[in-house]
């Protein structure tokens, strides 16, 4: 039991640096309220309790019959016959099942933590998401802020003919522009929340909190994980449980491939006979019995030999290109991440240069020279490089939580 605990630490306590205490919420309401864990909950108590059945040895049989003729013999006539039979498998034949079943069990709760990495996965990308889609509708915001002030300082130089009225007609189609773009994403603000709630097992309308803005850590020189940590997957740690179980099959075949042994008692009702008088007159029959039931043919425990043994083949093969599988998502969830950071990094600076030319047209408005098509421009430009400069924040963190869930 220590060392299950111990597999499901790694797998949802430190499968993701948690961004926020919001987040943290959310993953342990999905591992209580999840439909699909629950399931897997129980199927892994099934397989447990199945160790419980293979402890049983086999039912032990009855038998009766009446005699509607009876035999007669010198002691008297053999009225009914009860027998009662007992087989038992070979020494250590039950421990092997038990054996066995305990690695089913293991497996199934493998399968069971997998479950739960991969739903704390979902609710990290669904959150990152949502964080997201909201921190551009605060920009998108400002942005209509800024576009509200822009028209009405090409308002105001419009009177003084400083101004035409396409340039505030411009204005107020990119402010329309704008508001679409930002009930566009209340759309998709529903719809992921939606997925999340459904996630959680709730009410797919129940308003979630979410940080405003998420912010790429600073430049920290940190060892990018290696492909060691990708051997504690429990993706990979499911074969290998996977493989115990088929060599405890085999070791389980080789005992049934050997006979059973059966212990019982026979016992016959004698009548007395009437007309003699003798000690043993009328003397019940009672006959202890020990049987051998030894497989001659054994053509079918041969085979599953070698079933098993191309089993272990498959499995290990199997392995071998999960394992790869992993290393590819691993590259790439890295290469990903590192691309993120460099992309932030650029919109940072496209961004404090748009921001500075903004500065430079508000000045400009002073001296009555500003262009509006200039303003519009820039305006553009900065709203592509902060939403740009959020997708980036989004990918590094759902990136970095592929890449702990891979290694963690």
């Amino acid at each position: 039991m220590t060392r299950r605990l111990i597999i499901l630490g790694l797998g949802i306590l430190s499968c993701f640096d948690l961004a926020a205490q919001e987040l943290e919420y959310y993953l342990q309401q999905a591992e209580l309220h999840n439909p699909q864990i629950q399931a897997f909950e129980l199927q892994y108590k099934a397989a447990s309790e199945k160790v419980n059945e293979v402890n049983a040895v086999s039912d032990t049989e009855f038998r009766f019959g009446y005699f509607v003729s009876e035999p007669e013999t010198r002691t008297g006539a053999q009225i009914f016959r009860v027998t009662v039979r007992q087989m038992i498998p070979w020494f250590g034949t039950i421990s092997a099942r038990e054996n066995y079943a305990a690695t089913l069990a293991d497996a199934e709760y493998v399968e069971y933590v997998v479950a739960k990495r991969k739903l704390g996965l979902s609710v990290a990308q669904a959150y990152y998401r949502l964080n997201s889609i909201r921190s551009k509708q605060k920009v998108l915001k400002e942005n209509i802020e800024l576009l509200q002030t822009y028209q009405r300082l090409a308002l105001t130089s419009l009177e003084v003919g400083n101004a035409s009225a396409v340039d505030v007609l411009r204005l107020q189609i990119r402010q329309n522009e704008v508001e679409q773009l930002h009930q566009i994403l209340e759309e998709e603000y529903l719809a992921e929340r939606s997925r999340l709630n459904n996630i959680l097992n709730r009410d797919q309308n129940t308003i979630l909190t979410a940080e405003d803005k998420m912010i790429i850590p600073g430049e920290v020189e940190v060892t990018e994980p290696s492909d060691n940590g990708l051997m504690l997957n429990p993706e990979l740690l499911r074969f290998d449980k996977i493989y115990e179980s088929v060599v405890q099959s085999e070791l389980l075949n080789k005992k049934e491939a050997g006979p059973n042994i059966g212990f019982g008692v026979d016992f016959v009702a004698v009548e007395e006979r009437p007309d003699m008088d003798f000690s043993d007159n009328g003397k019940d029959i009672l006959m202890p019995m020990v049987s051998l039931s030894v497989p001659i043919f054994s053509k079918k425990y041969n085979s599953r030999t070698i079933q098993n043994e191309l089993k272990l083949k498959e499995i290990q093969a199997q392995k071998d290109q999960k394992l790869n599988i992993l290393k590819t998502m691993l590259a790439e969830a890295q290469a990903n991440k590192n691309s993120a950071r460099i992309e932030f990094a650029t919109q940072s600076k496209n961004l404090n240069q748009a921001k500075a030319a903004q500065k430079i047209l508000l000045k400009s408005y002073e001296t009555g020279t500003i262009d509006f098509n200039d303003v519009l421009d820039i305006q553009e430009l900065q709203l592509k490089f902060e939403t740009n400069q959020i997708d980036s924040t989004e990918r590094y963190f759902i990136q970095s939580a592929i890449i702990n869930y891979l290694t963690s």
